[in-house]
C-alpha cells in the first residue's frame, strides 16, 4: 500500500513539473516568437526616441571671403517624459522654471521627448546647470545643436537673422533660406539599460546635408568702416536714424549698406522696426537731389543749353502761378549753376519745358518700380503721373516732391549718371552681368557729361586727394500729421568718387536731427566725405 502511495506521488509531481515546463515553453514561445514584435515596440518606446537635429546652415561670406554669418556646436536639453527616474523633482523643476515645458507635459501626456531650453551657450549653460543642482535632478539629458553666430553685427539689417530651429526669418537668411539650410537629420538615441544614469547612444538613422554658402558682394571692412562715421555723425546731431549706401555702378553690386542703430542679431528686439534696412524698405520724398535727374531730362531732352541764362528771380517767384522759394537770394545763374547753386526757382522754369517727358525719364532711371534686389520688404515708392498732375506738380517734383524713393533707388540711378548712362540692376549676391544688361544705355554721352560737370562742381567742396568727386546734396521736409514740418527734415548726398577706371557711388543719408535749422551740405555731404576717404583708403591704399 504504501509503495502505490509512493509511485503516485512521484508521478504526481513529475506530471506537475512537465506540466509547468510545458507552460514555460508555451509562455516563452509566445514572447519571444508570437509577440516578439510587440515587446521589440515596447522596448523601444521605452527606451528609444527619435529627434531631427538642424543641419549645419550655410556660410555668408562677404566678397573677399571673411566669413559673415557661421555656426557652432551649443548644447540643448532636453527630457524624456516616459523615463523619467525622479518624476516628482524633475516635474517640480519644470513647473517652477520652465511653466511652459511643463503645461506641455501635462497636455501632451503621451510626448515620448521634450525639448526644455535650447541654444544655451556660455553664461546661459552655467546657469541653467546651477539650476538642475538646486534642484537635485538627474533626468536632464544635452545634445549638440548648431547655433547661428554672426561676425558683423553692423550688417544685421543686410544679412538677417534666424528663428531658435536654424530657419531664416528676415533679410538674406530668409531671402536664400532654402540653398543655406540644407537638410535635416533624423538621430535615435538609445538609453543604455547597464548603466545607473542614463546614457544615450546616437544612430544616425536618416542622414541629411549641410546647406551651400553664399558670397555676397558686401565687403565687411568697408561696412565697418561707413558704420563708424554714421554713427559718428547721428549721434554728433543726435538724430533719428541714418543710413549710407556703396555701390560699384558698373555691376551694380552693393558694397555696402549700413544703417543706424544698429542691433545684435543674436538677441533681435522686440520691436522688429529696427531690423529693418531701411535703405530698401522706407521710401522718402528727397528733395533736390532730384535737381540732378531734372537737368539731365532737359539736356537729353534739348530743351536748355549748359550755359543758357535763367533768370531766378531772387528769393521767391511764381511759376506757373505758384509760389517756389529759394533757399537763398538767387538772380541770374547759368543753367548749370542752377543745380549747382540749388535754385528752386530756376529748376521749376526750366521743368516747364520738359513736362510730362520728366515721368518717363524718372520711371526710366528705375523710380515708382521696384528695383529687383533680392532682399525682403522693398517698397516700389511712387512717382506721380501726369495725368495726375495738379498746377504745381511738375514745378515741385523738379526739387524731389510728389516723388517717394528708398535709397537704393536713388543709388542705382545716380549710378547710371557715374557708368556712362548704362541701365543699372542692383545686386547683394556676387553674378555675372549680362551682355543685356550692359548694352542698356538711357542717356546720350553728351548729356552724361554735361551733367558730371555740374555734379563737380558740387563735389569740389568735398574734395578726396587724387579722385574726382561729383555729387548733389538734398534738404528735404518730412510730413508729421499730414502736413509738412518746419523742423523735420531729412538730409540726403548723392556722390560719385572717380578715378580712371575706379568708380564707386555713395549715398548718405541722416534722417531728424534733434536741432532745426541744417542743411544737407552741413550733415549728409561731410559724412559722404569721411565715408570717401576712408573707402578709397581701404579699397585703393590711397
Amino acid at each position: 500500500m504504501l509503495k502505490k502511495d509512493y509511485k503516485f506521488r512521484v508521478v504526481a509531481v513529475f506530471c506537475a513539473f512537465t506540466l509547468l515546463f510545458i507552460v514555460v515553453i508555451i509562455r516563452l514561445f509566445l514572447l519571444q516568437i508570437r509577440q516578439k514584435n510587440f515587446f521589440k515596440h515596447l522596448a523601444q518606446h521605452q527606451y528609444r526616441v527619435d529627434v531631427t537635429i538642424n543641419p549645419v546652415r550655410g556660410e555668408f561670406l562677404d566678397r573677399r571671403g571673411k566669413l559673415l554669418a557661421i555656426n557652432q556646436e551649443v548644447p540643448s536639453a532636453f527630457v524624456l517624459p516616459h523615463q523619467l527616474k525622479n518624476a516628482v523633482k524633475t516635474k517640480l523643476f519644470l513647473k517652477e522654471c520652465y511653466p511652459g515645458v511643463y503645461q506641455r507635459m501635462v497636455q501632451h501626456p503621451q510626448r515620448q521627448f521634450l525639448w526644455v531650453d535650447r541654444k544655451l551657450h556660455d553664461q546661459r549653460l552655467v546657469t541653467f546647470n546651477e539650476l538642475t543642482k538646486k534642484y537635485d535632478i538627474d533626468d536632464i539629458q544635452f545634445i549638440n545643436e548648431p547655433q547661428r553666430v554672426y561676425s558683423h553685427k553692423e550688417l544685421g539689417h543686410v544679412v538677417g537673422f534666424t528663428d531658435i530651429d536654424g530657419r531664416g526669418i528676415a533679410g538674406l537668411e530668409l531671402v536664400y533660406d532654402k540653398t543655406l539650410k540644407g537638410a535635416s537629420t533624423v538621430v535615435s538615441l538609445s538609453k543604455e539599460a547597464r548603466s545607473p544614469q542614463l546614457y544615450f547612444e546616437k544612430t544616425v538613422k536618416q542622414q541629411g546635408y549641410a546647406g551651400s554658402p553664399v558670397t555676397l558682394t558686401l565687403d565687411a571692412t568697408l561696412q565697418f568702416l561707413a558704420y563708424q562715421e554714421l554713427e559718428a555723425t547721428v549721434n554728433r546731431y543726435n538724430a533719428q536714424a541714418g543710413s549710407v549706401l556703396i555701390m560699384n555702378p558698373d555691376s551694380g553690386e552693393v558694397l555696402t549698406m549700413a544703417n543706424y542703430p544698429a542691433f545684435d542679431p543674436h538677441f533681435p528686439p522686440e520691436s522688429l522696426d529696427i531690423t529693418k534696412n531701411s535703405i530698401v524698405t522706407e521710401c522718402y520724398e528727397l528733395g533736390s537731389v532730384f535737381k540732378v535727374f531734372a537737368g539731365l531730362a532737359a539736356l537729353e531732352d534739348g530743351v536748355v543749353e549748359f550755359d543758357e541764362p535763367v533768370d531766378c528771380q531772387g528769393k521767391i517767384a511764381y511759376v506757373n502761378g505758384f509760389r517756389v522759394e529759394n533757399w537763398k537770394y538767387k538772380e541770374v545763374l547759368p543753367f548749370h549753376d542752377v543745380i549747382t547753386h540749388s535754385s528752386n526757382v530756376g529748376i521749376a522754369k526750366i521743368m516747364q519745358r520738359v513736362g510730362a517727358s520728366f515721368y518717363k525719364h524718372l520711371v526710366g532711371f528705375g523710380f515708382g518700380k521696384k528695383t529687383g534686389i533680392a532682399f525682403p520688404g522693398e517698397r516700389e515708392g511712387f512717382v506721380n503721373h501726369p495725368k495726375n498732375w495738379s498746377a504745381s506738380s511738375l514745378i515741385v517734383m523738379s526739387f524731389g516732391y510728389e516723388i517717394m524713393a528708398n535709397l537704393l533707388q536713388l543709388g542705382m540711378a545716380i549710378s547710371t549718371i557715374a557708368n556712362g548712362g548704362y541701365q543699372v540692376r542692383p545686386t547683394l549676391v556676387q553674378r555675372e552681368l549680362s551682355a543685356a544688361e550692359k548694352e542698356c544705355k538711357l542717356y546720350r554721352p553728351d548729356s552724361i557729361e554735361k551733367i558730371k560737370q555740374i555734379l563737380a562742381a558740387v563735389g569740389k567742396n568735398y574734395q578726396v586727394p587724387g579722385y574726382l568727386v561729383m555729387g548733389k546734396t538734398g534738404t528735404a521736409r518730412l510730413v508729421k500729421n499730414g502736413e509738412y514740418s518746419l523742423t523735420n527734415h531729412i538730409y540726403t548726398f548723392s556722390g560719385i568718387i572717380e578715378k580712371d577706371d575706379y568708380r564707386r557711388v555713395i549715398v548718405t543719408f541722416i534722417r531728424e536731427p534733434e536741432k532745426a535749422g541744417f542743411w544737407a551740405s552741413q550733415i549728409s555731404a561731410p559724412l559722404f566725405q569721411k565715408v570717401a576717404e576712408k573707402m578709397v583708403m581701404h579699397e585703393c591704399g590711397t
